[in-house]
């Protein structure tokens, strides 16, 4: 099973990828993790990285798909993955897609985590409470929970087109959100060649 994961900041897509990845046995894909590890272990791509990275800017798509392909040619991922944190726009979605197209791994399902903005704004404070971050203040959580609105509005469309997108309700136990998950999962399986 090959998934991506979408959902706001604070809607709980690290916890359910942590989760469904022991009951799918499959692994789960940060981009943000591949990014830290490559440039911690000066690979090629990691060093790129880390040099715009030092320049203030943002890593450039073409360095995080060259980072999750070198990901996916690993032989962990044969039966499958799920992607958390990318894509967040639409052309990283059509970057990805072409991607696993011609790597013979499309997307079978994408999960989008549905929970609404006020519940993400008292998650997030109350992780950045809990992790002593001053910048998760709610103004600042409403402004990138904007941006996420405006930027994932169309890859969530991108998916619903190729009939692939799943929404989820993802208020409640982690326990009930992982359940929901899983039947919508099953519900969709991929038909078999």
């Amino acid at each position: 099973m090959r998934l991506v994961l979408l959902g706001a900041p604070g809607s709980g897509k690290g916890t359910q990828a942590t989760r469904l990845k022991e009951a799918l046995a499959v692994p789960h894909i940060s981009t943000g993790d591949l990014l830290r590890a490559a440039v911690a272990a000066g690979s090629p791509l990691g060093q790129k990285a880390k040099a715009v990275m030092e320049r203030g800017e943002l890593v450039s798509d073409e360095i995080v798909l060259g980072m999750l392909e070198e990901r996916l040619g690993q032989s962990d991922v044969a039966k499958g993955f799920i992607l958390d944190g990318y894509p967040r726009n639409l052309a990283q979605a059509n970057a990805l897609d072409a991607l696993l197209n011609r790597i013979g791994q499309p997307v079978d399902l994408a999960v989008q985590l549905d929970v609404g903005t006020e519940l993400l704004i008292q998650r997030i404070a109350g992780r950045a409470q809990a992790e002593g971050r001053a910048d998760d203040n709610p103004e600042s959580v409403r402004n990138r929970l904007r941006v996420y609105t405006d930027q994932t509005a169309p890859v969530i469309d991108f998916y619903r087109g190729q009939g692939k997108l799943v929404c989820v309700y993802g208020v409640g136990s982690m326990e009930e959100v992982s359940q929901r998950v899983i039947d919508a999962i099953k519900g969709h399986q991929p038909a078999k060649a």
